[in-house]
């Protein structure tokens, strides 16, 4: 338990161990389930709770608080690693009232079975007066979710968004205390979490331009003091600008295609473009997800197994269409045996980008003079288009 503001305090837990989030995200740095306490002169709010296996930290930190009464839960987001406490807190507290807008109450009841009379419905704008300390709540659609708000505290000039700005971060200190640290864990979280809803958070940074904001707490990761260094970074992720970078995320079975990559590889350094290559059968996607956040190009590498491409590579595909990067071009490289269909199928699963597809490079078995001189091609096709972006020193 640690105080942020005058009687405003950070009561979540830092949970070392996390390795995987939503059974899919790899955590490098594990991650933080931030609560927040604040006390007014009349009420007493909680802003959210904590996974439900930590929830005992939660209660430590609100008893050496002195909480004898909590007036007020307030649900920002129905997601279980915050909102997965509320019953517990409410067996202890049960004369509080879980404040949450009507999508957020309904997401609460199917997942955690609350019943209506818990409820105190809101909507975008309202504030509740805690005495001393207003609450102003604020609608911020799809960040990630459809039904999450966040809470803006008047007096003090904090904002408490919810998993916007977020990062995960198992870190010990309550503040941003390293700004290269928390940039990298916040980019990877906007790009594993946020970065399919570049449009929505655009509108939500231009509505928090109307409030003086001289803090933001997040539900994971260190609280910004110096709240600019997270929002111009946001500004810049969820601009339609993009870096003159090819990201080749790629399989190869018998080295036919990692021949293909390296050789691609080399070109597009010859020509001054920078080059981010992972070998998927290892990669973090993590770091893959961050690559493809600035991204000029993809170039996704495939052998063919039967008559397809490889599922590593197909998952690589799937991964990059759900994330929607501002990637403006596409291309597919690889090799096969006796059928080449490869191609086609992984465009087929890239529907989701607003990317032109260039001219797919496939060679049968291990290539030679003819295929290198058609990679050379794409790498100059890349570089004129890059140059044409005008991101090209």
């Amino acid at each position: 338990m640690r105080m942020i503001k005058p009687n405003v305090y950070a009561v979540g837990v830092i949970d070392w161990d996390r390795t995987l989030f939503d059974e899919l995200i790899p955590l490098p740095d594990g991650t933080t389930y931030n609560a927040y306490l604040i006390k007014g002169s009349e009420k007493t709010a909680l802003l959210d709770t904590v996974e439900p296996e930590l929830k005992e930290g939660l209660f430590e930190n609100l008893i050496e608080a002195g909480v004898e009464t909590i007036d007020y839960i307030v649900a920002h987001h129905g997601e279980q690693d915050h909102s997965g406490s509320i019953p517990d807190v409410l067996t202890l507290y049960p004369e509080a009232k879980v404040v949450a807008n009507e999508k957020c109450k309904n997401t609460l009841m199917g997942l955690l079975h609350l019943e209506e009379e818990h409820f105190m419905i809101i909507q975008d704008g309202d504030t509740l007066s805690l005495g001393d300390k207003t609450l102003q709540f604020l609608d911020l659609p799809w960040v990630h979710w459809p039904e999450t708000f966040g809470t803006y505290l008047q007096e003090d000039k904090a904002l408490f968004p919810c998993d916007f700005f977020g990062s995960h971060l198992a870190d010990s200190h309550l503040y941003v205390h390293d700004e290269a640290l928390v940039y990298e864990a916040a980019k990877r979280y906007y790009a594993e979490i946020m970065m399919p809803f570049r449009g929505p958070i655009r509108k939500n940074l231009d509505k928090l331009a109307a409030l003086d904001i001289d803090m933001i707490a997040p539900s994971h990761g260190p609280v910004y003091d110096k709240p600019q260094f997270i929002l111009d970074a946001y500004a810049d992720w969820v601009s339609d600008t993009v870096k003159n970078e090819v990201v080749i995320p790629f399989i190869s079975m018998h080295n036919s295609t990692r021949t293909l990559v390296n050789h691609l590889v080399q070109a597009l350094i010859d020509r001054g473009i920078t080059v981010k290559r992972f070998d998927l059968t290892h990669a973090d996607i993590g770091k893959l997800a961050i690559s493809l956040v600035d991204a000029a190009t993809v170039v996704i590498g495939s052998p063919t197994v039967l008559t397809e491409a490889h599922p590593l590579a197909a998952y690589a595909a799937i991964l990059t269409n759900a994330l929607r990067p501002k990637t403006r071009y596409v291309s597919i490289i690889g090799s096969y045996s006796w059928a080449g269909k490869m191609p086609k199928q992984i465009s087929g699963l890239l529907t989701n980008l607003k990317a032109e597809v260039l001219e797919p490079v496939l060679v049968k078995g291990h290539p030679k003079e003819g295929g290198f001189a058609a990679l050379d091609r794409l790498a100059d096709e890349i570089l004129a288009k890059h140059t044409a972006l005008g991101i090209v020193e």
